[in-house]
C-alpha cells in the first residue's frame, strides 16, 4: 500500500536558505522555458520501488533497486543509490510495467553511508508518469472527509 501525502519540502536537498522550496542547480541550465531552479509541479511523497540503470561515473553499466522519495509529474527524488552518477548523466527507471527516461540533474552524498541520493528530470513528458494521481485524489478526498471541523 502506499500513502500519498502533499509536502512541499522547506529546502529540498539543499540546506542554503537561497533554495529554499527549489531545486537549486546551476542557474545557466534550462530545460525549455523554465529555469532548473524553478519548481513546475508540486511534489507528492511517495515511496516508490524503482529498478534504475544507466552508466555511473566511471562509465561502467549497472542495474539495481532502489526507491523514490517524492515524485513529479516530470522528475523524481530517488534514494538507496550505490553508484556514483554525474550530473546530466541518463538513467532509464522501471517502474512497475513502465519504462522512463530521466535525466540526473543533482547528486546528494549520504553522511555516515555508501549511498547517494539523485534528482531527476523526465526526459519525456508522460501526463502519469508514475500513476497515482487516481489514488492522489482518493487519498485527498478521504482525508478531508475524516478531518473534523472542515466543512
Amino acid at each position: 500500500m502506499v500513502t500519498l501525502v502533499r509536502y512541499t519540502y522547506p529546502s529540498g536537498p539543499f540546506q542554503d536558505s537561497r533554495f529554499a522550496g527549489r531545486l537549486g542547480v546551476d542557474v545557466g541550465i534550462h530545460s525549455g522555458a523554465v529555469a532548473m531552479t524553478q519548481r513546475r509541479g508540486n511534489r507528492t511523497k511517495a515511496v516508490l520501488p524503482v529498478r534504475v540503470k544507466g552508466k555511473d561515473s566511471t562509465g561502467k553499466a549497472f542495474e539495481e533497486l532502489a526507491h523514490t522519495l517524492d515524485v513529479t509529474t516530470d522528475g523524481a527524488r530517488l534514494g538507496s543509490i550505490r553508484r556514483e552518477l554525474n550530473v546530466l548523466d541518463e538513467v532509464t527507471i522501471f517502474f512497475r510495467q513502465r519504462k522512463m527516461q530521466y535525466r540526473v540533474v543533482w547528486v546528494k552524498k549520504m553522511k555516515g553511508t555508501s549511498e547517494y541520493q539523485i534528482g531527476l528530470e523526465a526526459l519525456a513528458q508522460d501526463k502519469e508518469p508514475w500513476g497515482l494521481s487516481s489514488q492522489q485524489q482518493a487519498s485527498s478526498t478521504a482525508r478531508l472527509s475524516l478531518s473534523p471541523g472542515i466543512a
